[in-house]
């Protein structure tokens, strides 16, 4: 038997690294998985190779209330139920100076990484609820505890996902819902891809060593190491666990922070 057996589980950011490395584990472990992102293709493949018969899709947009309400409805005409939420979806933005960053792209991740979740607490909490409890996982960063030059709107939401976490904890523990924040570090993913190449462009595999050397392990992250504190909080191994700040960080938050630049 796996420690998610008969759990229904909703992924947002399911295409990305974490949430596929999460979505393979959390099926391993026995939970039917409806994985959430904008990006159909990426999907369809994955759910299709995880297997059809535990993983389902959906293609929404986490800042919109409408498909928020659409992906949660999913999940329970699909499962009967939701007992694990992984709000993980967010993007990085652009990496410049708080005097040049551009107001559209600020409010852009504010919306997927902030109001993202927000909305998916909103419309999970009270089904989760009504099904006599359950787990959310939300996805924050090293960058929620630290801060790192050039990615204000970045670390501005992370940051304020811990904040809502906390905040959510102490509403839902009546309701026997545990809330809890996974951080990673630099990840193996396409995100920090993304972020080596705005650094110096043309030339990410300076800035990969450079993170690297600051990181007391030496290395980054893989999304699967994530995807292992995710299982340990979605399941009964974790239930005297809520409220807490949980670091897949490869020793960061004892060193310092991670400077992007």
């Amino acid at each position: 038997m796996g420690v998610l057996d008969r759990r229904v589980a909703i992924i947002t950011g399911g295409s990305g690294g974490i949430g596929r490395a999460a979505a393979k584990r959390f099926v391993d472990e026995g939970a039917n998985v409806l994985l959430v992102d904008v990006d159909e293709t990426a999907l369809r493949s994955y759910a299709g190779a995880i297997g059809e018969k535990n993983a389902s899709w959906m293609c929404a947009d986490v800042t919109s209330d409408d498909d928020t309400q659409r992906y949660v409805r999913a999940a329970v005409e699909r499962y009967g139920r939701v007992d694990i939420l992984l709000a993980n979806a967010g993007i990085e933005g652009s990496v410049k100076p708080i005097p040049e960053y551009p107001v559209e792209v600020f409010d852009r991740v504010i919306a997927v990484n902030v109001r993202g979740v927000w909305l998916s607490l909103r419309h999970v909490i009270p089904v989760m609820a009504k099904g006599g409890g359950g787990s959310i996982v939300i996805t924050s960063s090293t960058a929620g505890i630290h801060g790192a030059a050039g990615v204000s709107a970045y670390v501005t939401s992370k940051h304020a996902v811990i904040g809502m976490m906390r905040t959510a904890a102490l509403e839902c523990a009546p309701l026997k819902i545990r809330v809890n924040t996974v951080n990673p570090a630099p990840i193996e993913t396409r995100m920090m891809r993304s972020l080596e190449e705005q650094v110096a462009p043309g030339h990410p595999g300076q800035v990969k060593e450079q993170f690297q050397s600051a990181l007391p392990l030496g290395r980054y992250g893989k999304p699967e190491e994530v995807a292992e504190v995710m299982l340990f909080l979605a399941s009964d191994q974790s239930r005297y666990c809520t409220g807490g700040v949980y670091m897949v960080d490869g020793g960061v938050s004892a060193s310092g922070p991670l400077a992007i630049r």
